[in-house]
């Protein structure tokens, strides 16, 4: 991609490697094709387990923070979390393992050029919960409510005692448990 040198192509075939150039509408996960449409699964999503609030530090540098962020989160490098009162400006990374926090610091610094601050949250655990519940949740004391780029809710909470007290107190509430896509398709098949 960084090569001095490069060649228009007319075909290319399994195992090529393309650039496309200014295919700004193209997603991570998109399939091109030429007659018939291919689908493949998605890419899964595993359950965080890890949760830190990220900060640009100067910012002039917020138009790079939020392009940065908004890549990471297409990648999957991590999942990015938003409180819908303070949008981008602190939104919440969520990760399986703590080096993937290293993981997008680093890019966001040495890629976009924008230097954060990752600061870890109290939260534990997290679980997918829906638009009836949120009210409910988001009155109560050591949880909040984060909305995915994909529009799903997720329930954070501080504590998996609270949790599980929650759960058995308050059965109508949706506090389903995250799992991976395929994970979720062998259980229901």
């Amino acid at each position: 991609m960084f090569g001095s040198e490069r060649d228009t192509l007319e075909e290319a075939f399994p195992g090529d490697v393309v650039g496309l150039v200014n295919a700004t509408d193209l997603r991570v996960g998109d399939s091109l094709y030429v007659e018939e449409p291919v689908e493949f699964p998605p890419i899964p999503a595993f359950a965080p387990e890890h949760f830190a609030t990220v900060r640009v530090r100067d910012v002039s540098k917020s138009k790079q923070f939020r392009s940065g962020i908004r890549q990471l989160d297409e990648e999957g490098v991590v999942q990015v979390l938003r409180d819908p009162d303070f949008g981008d400006q602190a939104p919440v990374l969520a990760a399986v393992g703590a080096l993937q926090f290293e993981v997008a610091t680093h890019r966001l610094e040495s890629e976009f050029n924008a230097a954060v601050e990752l600061t870890p949250t109290r939260y534990r655990v997290a679980r997918r919960t829906d638009e009836d519940s949120r009210a409910a949740l988001r009155a109560m004391q050591g949880v909040d409510v984060l909305e995915r780029s994909d529009g799903a809710l997720l329930a954070l909470f501080e504590s998996v005692y609270w949790l599980e007290r929650l759960e058995a107190e308050q059965p109508e509430l949706t506090l389903d448990r995250l799992v991976a896509e395929g994970e979720l398709r062998a259980r229901t098949d």
